[in-house]
């Protein structure tokens, strides 16, 4: 399961999930792309479902690269526990994902099972997601 090998500090605000992606919304690395259409978290084992789910389909033949990484420590406190006594513990850890983030990229494979493990990856997720393909700039 992914999570940092080390925090500056073990526990994190919640903060707000709005806005749209700036960095990450374009493909940088393959040639087919999944790209988030909602903000939500995503957890560690969510991406390591997707992961699984995508490399199973393509047979390990082309190249994937994972562009989140959860480094957001989600806390809990036990149930049936009072009121009071502070913060629950870290139990696991999300990416903050935001409109237009490309979540995952293929290479090296062709379009039609590129599209087809990428959605089989998006029903492993929590968010509305949206299959692309990189653009070529012809001159």
């Amino acid at each position: 399961m992914l999570m940092p090998k080390k925090t500056k500090y073990r526990k994190q605000m919640r903060g707000r999930r709005k806005g749209t992606a700036y960095r990450g919304s374009k493909i940088s690395f393959g040639e087919f792309g999944l790209q988030a259409l909602d903000n939500d978290w995503i957890t560690g084992r969510q991406i390591e479902a997707a992961r699984r789910a995508m490399t199973r389909h393509i047979k390990r033949d082309g190249r994937i690269w994972i562009r989140v990484f959860p480094d957001k420590p989600v806390t809990k406190i036990p149930a049936e526990t009072r009121m009071g006594k502070g913060k629950g513990s870290p139990e696991y850890f999300v990416s903050v994902v935001r409109k237009g983030t490309i979540l995952f990229e293929i290479a090296d494979v062709p379009v039609e099972l590129a599209k087809e493990a990428m959605r089989l990856a998006a029903h492993k997720l929590p968010i509305k997601t949206k299959f692309i393909e990189k653009m070529e700039i012809e001159i």
